[in-house]
Parts: C-alpha cells; structure tokens; sequence
C-alpha cells in the first residue's frame, strides 16, 4: 500500500479549506446580501457620476 506524498496531503489539505471557505462564503452571502434590493435612479446617477469638475489651481506664472 502506497503512503500519501506530502504534495498530495498538501493538495488535500488545501482542497478542504478552499470548499469550507466556499461554503462559508455563501452562507454569509445568502444571510446578510441576497434578499437586499437596491433602488436605483437614473438622473441620481448620472449626477453623481458626472459630479463638479475639478478645481485645477496654478501657481503665479510670473
């Protein structure tokens, strides 16, 4: 019988951590963000993406 090498237990190892932190991941997901509904308004928007322009200011050219 073959003894595991110590890159298959590592593979393992992080096979596991990676799914329980998937699985983590989605119940925290599916208990505080999937049922949050966001309205959103177009003219709002494009406010505030557009926004001010901005101030450029130059020292004395002299």
């Amino acid at each position: 019988m073959n003894k595991p090498s110590a890159q298959d237990r590592l593979v393992r190892h992080l096979a596991v951590a990676i799914a329980l932190k998937l699985m983590v991941l989605t119940g925290l997901w599916a208990a505080f963000v999937r049922d949050e509904q966001v309205s959103v308004d177009a003219d709002r928007a494009a406010a505030h993406l557009s926004g001010p322009a901005p101030v450029v200011t130059r020292g004395d050219p002299s």
